[in-house]
């Protein structure tokens, strides 16, 4: 009986020992497929680098929420934000406290119901300091894994007449890359809220940090990430926000400036 006790400890021990060792392998190759999933799912998959400074339209805004399309303002270089994250006039830093730039006024409509806000988009400008404007790259959009998207000089901003039913959207708000399709267009008049005359709902799911965002229809500059729609990412039109305040969509590197010709924000 004392004799035959001896091999059961030691039995039970390498049990033991191979349960831990299982499930450090199980463990292992859970982790390695969480990592992986969330590469998939997440920015981690870049189709390529970034330059220095970074291209911000598609991509997160250091302060902000996702960055739109790079625009000119006369002599002025300029990246479309959500009108809903920031508050125009103010000077944006980063944590080291160096000026990235100064946000503009927000696109707005004079023709609106008493005590409401209306706009024609949903954004606002950062005029840009000199060390964070990506010269010779001006006319990129960063999709993240969808790679870099590049305007040509003849791309036109697409209104919201543009914008149809069925059309092939994508964004990157958050460093997620997705593709889907429009499910509707319409004004949006929610009672406590910007009134916008056109909105554009996807199938897309929407998450915060989205606002701001570049979109993408069939490919052409078509407007910026605004509003959760049921759980879904809604847009408004990119042509009406610009003529509204008077701006011009970068289509080539240069956005037609010099690095001697622009004029800095204050700051």
């Amino acid at each position: 009986m004392t004799a035959a006790a001896g091999p059961k400890p030691r039995r039970r021990r390498a049990i033991t020992v191979l349960a831990i060792v299982a499930w450090t392998v199980i463990l292992a190759i859970g982790a390695w497929w969480a990592i992986g999933a969330l590469r998939l799912y997440g920015e981690t998959n870049r189709a390529a680098p970034r330059y220095d400074p970074p291209v911000w339209a598609g991509q997160n805004v250091t302060g902000a929420c996702s960055g739109g399309f790079y625009a000119r303002d006369g002599k002025t270089i300029v990246i479309l934000l959500s009108a809903h994250c920031l508050e125009p006039g103010v000077t944006l830093r980063d944590d080291h406290g160096r000026l990235i730039g100064l946000l503009g006024p927000r696109a707005s409509l004079t023709d609106c119901p008493p005590g409401r806000f209306c706009a024609p988009s949903d954004f606002l400008t950062l005029a840009l300091a000199a060390d964070r404007i990506p010269w010779g790259h001006l006319d990129l959009i960063d999709m993240g894994a969808g790679g870099y998207r590049t305007l040509d000089a003849s791309t036109r901003a697409f209104a919201c007449g543009d914008i149809k039913v069925g059309a092939r959207v994508e964004v990157d708000g958050r460093e997620r890359y997705r593709s889907g399709r429009i499910t509707a267009v319409g004004p949006y008049e929610f009672q406590t809220d910007t009134m916008f005359p056109c909105m554009a709902t996807t199938d897309l799911d929407v998450g915060v940090g989205d606002s701001g965002g570049a979109v993408l229809v069939d490919g052409a500059p078509a407007g910026i990430i605004s509003r959760n729609i049921g759980g879904r990412l809604a847009f408004t039109p990119l042509a009406e926000g610009l003529e509204n305040l008077g701006l011009t969509l970068c289509t080539t590197p240069t956005c037609e400036l010099s690095p001697e010709q622009v004029v800095q924000p204050a700051g």
